[in-house]
């Protein structure tokens, strides 16, 4: 897991149980949509998605305050993992 690239300025969530223990209590706050912009903008899709389920991400995705990059390429990676669900 590459946490680092994620948060290299908050050295306590490189802690993989403190972050996801962190990320439960914070659900539906804005610090939850925070982490998660943290993880679609630096993060990698696989840490992503440890965390975050793609109806999470995808419910969300409009809220978050993205680069056009990011964006585009959480758009279709939802759109690809939701098709591979299906089938």
């Amino acid at each position: 897991m590459k946490l680092q690239a994620v948060f290299w300025d908050y050295p306590k969530f490189l802690d993989k149980n403190y972050l996801s223990e962190f990320i439960q209590k914070k659900k539906d706050t804005d610090i939850y949509l925070w982490i998660m912009t943290r993880f679609l903008e630096y993060g990698r899709v696989i840490d992503t998605f440890h965390f975050f389920k793609a109806n999470e991400i995808s419910r969300n995705l409009q809220k978050l305050r993205l680069t056009d990059y990011s964006l585009k390429k959480w758009n279709r990676l939802i759109e690809v993992y939701s098709d591979s669900q299906r089938k």
